[in-house]
């Protein structure tokens, strides 16, 4: 008997074509924010930056993403719930609708909840998580950062950010500038570390030992609002 598919995935599933439409319009900006986030494998990444075809490209990727399964259809989920994406493409906005209604509704779902707890609670839930205490890193902010952080960058993502070297080389082989390949890679680090992504735990990791950034360029991470 043919197992169901997990609710994330018939999520994504019944809305790709929906999706294709309205992320074609920046397939570029969704590709790197989902390999920030390691949902795709090397070769499925490669495999989607080669489309030229910005509606092909999206397909590819929900199709890949998809066949990885529930924890990747998840963070993708969470991706198309975060700002930039919703500031980027204001039709997104129907899937957090979506989502309430869809994820933790009916019996089966509720079983699901028991067995796998991070799976589907962390959809919408973690965001609240995240809300209490310090505040989640903006892209905006690690920006700002990446501005500061000159030729040393690889050195800071080893060290301070604990960024693997082949993922270094991979960010300096798809970025040609410097300040965007250095947003990369805070952003990948933003993306692993999830809800430990706040502004005070990155100036933390960037005011230690030998890679200190100056502390007038980092201390806006600390400011109160």
């Amino acid at each position: 008997m043919t197992e169901e598919p997990a609710a994330e995935v018939q999520l994504l599933r019944s809305q790709k074509a929906k999706l294709i439409e309205i992320l074609s319009a920046d397939a570029d900006f969704v590709l790197q924010h989902a390999d920030s986030r390691c949902l795709l494998s090397p070769h499925g990444y490669q495999q989607v930056k080669a489309c030229r075809i910005p509606s092909e490209k999206v397909t590819d990727l929900l199709d890949h993403i998809i066949q990885r399964g529930p924890e990747a259809a998840q963070g993708l989920l969470e991706l198309l719930n975060e700002q930039a994406l919703q500031d980027t493409f204001p039709l997104l906005h129907f899937i957090k609708d979506l989502q309430v209604n869809t994820l933790p509704s009916g019996k089966k779902q509720t079983s699901r909840k028991r067995q796998t707890p991070p799976d589907l609670q962390e959809i919408i839930p973690s965001r609240k998580i995240c809300n209490n205490g310090s505040r989640l890193v903006k892209e905006k902010q690690l920006m700002t950062v990446a501005r500061t952080i000159g030729r040393s960058w690889r050195e800071i993502g080893r060290l301070a950010l604990d960024v693997p070297s082949v993922k270094l080389e991979q960010i300096e082989e798809d970025h040609s500038l410097h300040v965007e390949r250095v947003f990369a890679m805070l952003r990948y680090w933003s993306s692993c570390q999830r809800e430990k992504a706040t502004a005070a735990h990155l100036h933390s990791l960037l005011s230690q030992k030998d890679w200190a950034l100056p502390p007038e360029s980092i201390d806006f991470l600390v400011e109160t609002d």
